[in-house]
C-alpha cells in the first residue's frame, strides 16, 4: 500500500514575517473571490472616471442629497437555463419548482462590473442553502450559485472599497422565505446575517450608526445602513411613506410597483406605461423642495406574471423588440426623462438591465 507524504516548508524559513503574512493574506483572498465570482464575477481593479465617481463631491454632501444608481435582484445576471440546469441536484433538495429563468433574470452584468461602471446599490436576497447551514443568494425559489456565501460577496464588497477610498455602498438585504419546502425559521437565518455583518473583518467597514445617514464622509471606506422592516413596507405599491427614524421623523418615499395592476390580458406597452408613469411620480417628487432632507428610494423594476401573456422583467425594461413595444421599456422611456432634471435630487433609483440603453446609467451619473 502506497503513502503518499506531503512535505510543508514553513514560508518563514523563506521569507520574511512581512512578505510570509502578506502572501498568506493575498492567498486567502484570492481563494474567497474565486468563491465568490459566480454571483460577484472575477475580480478586476479599475480606477475609471466611473468606478471612482463620487470622488467629485465633497465630504459633508448628504447622503439623501446625492443621486445613487442601483440594482433590483443584483445577483441575478448569471441565472441562465444553462445555470438551472447545473444547479438541479441541489434545487431539488429544496423540493420547490423553479420556473423559467426569464421570469427571475434581472441584470446580465456581474456585481464587480456594476461597481465599475457607477452602480453604488445592490439589491441582495438570500436564504439558506438546502442544508440550513450556510447563507446564499436567491430570487424567490431560484438558486443563483451554491458556491458563493454572503461572506464571500462581502469580502468582494470590502476588497474594491479598499481599492476605491473616495466611494462607499448601499447593500439592501432581504430574506427569501419561499426558497425551500423545509426551509429554516427566519430568526436562524437573521442571526447568521447579523454574525457576518458585524463579524470583526466587517466593523471597519459598516457605518455603525442606527436608522440615520449620514454624510458622504462619514460613509467613505463604509457601507451605510438602515432597517425597514417589512411589516411596514407595503407590497406592490407605488407610494410608501416609511418612517425609519420615529425620534427624528426621517421618511423614506418608496416606490416599489413591481407588478403594475393593468387589466387582465394587457398589452406589454401598457404595462411598461404604468410602471414608468408610477416611477417619474416618485422621482418628481424626490425633486421637490418639500422634501430636501427625506430620503427617496425608486425602484425602475418591475414585471407581470399574472397577466396573460406574461411580462417578464427584461421585457418590463427594455421593450421585446417588436412594433408592440415602439418606445422600448421603462429604461428607454426614462432617459429623456432623467436629461431634463439636470441639477436635481432623485435620490436612489433601483433599475433592471441597468446597462441599456448604453446612455442610461450615464445620463443619470451625469445628473
Amino acid at each position: 500500500m502506497w503513502k503518499q507524504i506531503l512535505t510543508l516548508t514553513a514560508a518563514a524559513a523563506m521569507y520574511p514575517m512581512s512578505v510570509q503574512s502578506t502572501s498568506l493574506a493575498k492567498f486567502a483572498l484570492d481563494k474567497v473571490l474565486d468563491e465568490a465570482s459566480p454571483i460577484f464575477g472575477k475580480y478586476i481593479k479599475n480606477t475609471s472616471r466611473t468606478a471612482e465617481w463620487m470622488k467629485y463631491y465633497a465630504d459633508d454632501t448628504l447622503l439623501v442629497h446625492m443621486n445613487i444608481p442601483g440594482t433590483h435582484d443584483s445577483a441575478t445576471w448569471n441565472y441562465t437555463q444553462a445555470t438551472q440546469n447545473f444547479l438541479l441536484g441541489i434545487t431539488d433538495l429544496n423540493q420547490v419548482t423553479v420556473p423559467t429563468p426569464l421570469a427571475f433574470r434581472c441584470q446580465q452584468l456581474s456585481l464587480i462590473d456594476m461597481l465599475n461602471m457607477g452602480i453604488r446599490a445592490f439589491d441582495m436576497r438570500y436564504a439558506f442553502d438546502p442544508t440550513n447551514t450556510t447563507l446564499i443568494f436567491y430570487h424567490s425559489q431560484a438558486l443563483l450559485s451554491e458556491k458563493a456565501t454572503v461572506n464571500d460577496i462581502l469580502f468582494g464588497f470590502y476588497k474594491w472599497l479598499d481599492d476605491h477610498p473616495s466611494e462607499t455602498l448601499f447593500l439592501s438585504f432581504q430574506y427569501e422565505g419561499s426558497t425551500a419546502l423545509h426551509a429554516s425559521n427566519n430568526a436562524a437565518v437573521q442571526l447568521q446575517l447579523y454574525e457576518a455583518l458585524t463579524m470583526p473583518a466587517a466593523r471597519a467597514y459598516f457605518v455603525q450608526t442606527k436608522d440615520e445617514l449620514g454624510t458622504l464622509g462619514q460613509a467613505r471606506d463604509n457601507l451605510p445602513g438602515l432597517h425597514f422592516s417589512p411589516t411596514l413596507w407595503t407590497d406592490n405599491s407605488p407610494d410608501i411613506r416609511l418612517v425609519y427614524n420615529t425620534a427624528k421623523n426621517l421618511t423614506a418615499y418608496i416606490e416599489d410597483y413591481y407588478e403594475p395592476q393593468t387589466p387582465f390580458r394587457s398589452t406589454a406597452a401598457e404595462n411598461i406605461q404604468w410602471k414608468y408613469n408610477a416611477t417619474i411620480a416618485n422621482l418628481q417628487r424626490a425633486t421637490s423642495n418639500d422634501y430636501a432632507d427625506s430620503l427617496f428610494w425608486t425602484w425602475a423594476s418591475s414585471e407581470n406574471t399574472d397577466n396573460v401573456p406574461y411580462i417578464w422583467p427584461v421585457i418590463q425594461a427594455l421593450g421585446n423588440g417588436t412594433e408592440y413595444t415602439p418606445k422600448g421599456g421603462v429604461n428607454d422611456l426614462l432617459v429623456p426623462f432623467l436629461k431634463q432634471q439636470k441639477g436635481k435630487r432623485l435620490g436612489i433609483v433601483m433599475f433592471d438591465f441597468f446597462d441599456q440603453p448604453d446612455e442610461l446609467l450615464e445620463t443619470f451619473l451625469s445628473l
